[in-house]
């Protein structure tokens, strides 16, 4: 998130109309991380599969993607199917905490429940942020692991 602040007075006109923009996107972003962050887990896990979905995975299908989130799960809180025939599946972790960083012992658990599945491509999306150990962790083992923090949503 930017925050980004220009003299308007100073600014082009293009100027102007990026900066708003960047200033009312980062303001969306807050606001959907307060409302994510005070949501049941569910509704969470739910949001971050449909969000996947409208991002085009699984195609048009209706079956494209479900939150499976809930006790027992192994560590998988939703599927998305790669691609309209549904021939390969991603697997998602969705975290949605408050102020704790996720930890790359989080991420080496979700990494355990892709072998579990037999699985090799994972997204792991949290409201708050990945550490640096957690980050190196997924560059260094052989699944595919895409860490998204909650200020890089793709809204």
């Amino acid at each position: 998130m930017s925050g980004a602040t220009l003299d308007v007075s100073k600014a082009t006109p293009s100027e102007a109309l990026e900066t708003a923009y960047e200033n009312l996107r980062d303001e969306l972003i807050n606001e959907l991380l307060t409302t994510l962050k005070k949501s049941s887990a569910s509704f969470f896990e739910k949001v971050v599969v449909e969000l996947l979905v409208k991002m085009g995975y699984g195609g048009s299908r209706a079956d494209a993607g479900k939150a499976i989130g809930k006790s027992g799960d192994g560590g998988i809180d939703g599927i998305i199917k790669e691609d309209r025939l549904g021939l390969d599946v991603v697997y998602i972790q969705a975290k949605r905490w408050d102020s704790n960083s996720v930890r790359s012992s989080d991420v080496m658990q979700f990494a355990g429940a892709l072998q579990a599945q037999k699985a090799n491509k994972g997204i792991f999306i949290t409201t708050s942020r990945f550490t640096e150990d957690a980050r190196s962790y997924v560059s260094q083992i052989g699944s595919k692991i895409v860490l998204i923090d909650g200020s890089s949503l793709p809204i």
